[in-house]
């Protein structure tokens, strides 16, 4: 029987997964607010719809997936569709919210889990934290909330960076960043669809947090080229948004995705996805 997924934000993550997904069994519709990702969605495997502008039609959805990010005035989705999904909660098999491990906040190095409080210091953190108690609060909903680590993989990660030059190594001791390849999200949301567990949280992430100058000099080795020069974090040039990521020091645990879900990662750490991501000289 064919099931119906409808994506709010059909983005990198959402069409990764589309396309893992049988197209004999799936019907997938893809949202994007740009008219120039019609093709981008429709390569994915799904339907695209510009949204907002055209209503979406969710008579017959049985999954739905949001990627869409949530602005100081809420989360997008909900200021326009609240009332009908609510109205469908029941009809959902599977909601996924893909959330952020920015809620966790500032750890000071120490790990979390997903019992860890959210205390989020960045603002992209407190909106995704109201973000995900405004799915939360919709009754019957079968949400499934996913905190995402920093996301690489094809055409996202620092190969291209480092071909173009002037990419540093910015140093602040003991900062490190948790991270996860695309495919891993994917098989991780492909996964939980298969094993519905309404009101689960997840971390998504790989098994080794390291510095973010570890991979960038990673993967300039990979590809044989000068080591990008060091500059400290208090030195460093950088804009509010990239200054907040290094405000955050957290290692993130990811036992539940492989107790509850059997998630074998496809891209353990950072090494590893790097070399499945190499280009060719």
């Amino acid at each position: 029987m064919t099931q119906t997924l409808f994506s709010f934000g059909h983005g990198y993550s959402a069409r990764a997964t589309s396309k893992q997904l049988d197209p004999a069994s799936w019907r997938i519709i893809g949202t994007s607010r740009d008219p120039k990702q019609i093709e981008t969605i429709r390569a994915s495997g799904a339907e695209p719809i510009v949204w907002p502008g055209e209503r979406p039609d969710l008579e017959c959805v049985t999954h739905v997936l949001i990627s869409t990010a949530p602005t100081v005035d809420g989360d997008p989705v909900l200021a326009e569709l609240r009332d009908e999904i609510a109205a469908r909660a029941g009809q959902f098999k599977w909601v996924g919210y893909l959330s952020t491990t920015a809620v966790y906040g500032d750890h000071d190095g120490g790990w979390v889990d997903e019992t860890t409080a959210p205390e989020p210091t960045a603002e992209r953190g407190r909106w995704r934290v109201r973000a995900e108690t405004q799915w939360a609060d919709i009754p019957d909903l079968p949400l499934h909330t996913f905190r995402l680590a920093g996301i690489y993989g094809p055409g996202r990660g620092p190969f291209s960076k480092l071909k173009r030059g002037g990419l540093r190594r910015i140093i602040k001791p003991g900062q490190v960043f948790s991270r996860i390849h695309v495919d891993d999200i994917a098989q991780v949301l492909i996964a939980s669809m298969a094993k519905p567990n309404p009101g689960a949280i997840y971390n998504v992430c790989d098994d080794e947090p390291v510095p973010p100058q570890d991979v960038i000099g990673y993967a300039a080795e990979l590809q044989g080229l000068p080591l990008p020069p060091a500059v400290p974090f208090d030195e460093a040039d950088l804009t509010p948004m990239a200054r907040s990521f290094y405000n955050e020091n957290k290692r993130v645990r990811n036992d539940r995705i492989k107790e509850e879900l059997g998630i074998s990662l496809l891209y353990p750490n950072y090494r590893v996805g790097l070399e499945a991501l190499m280009e060719p000289s």
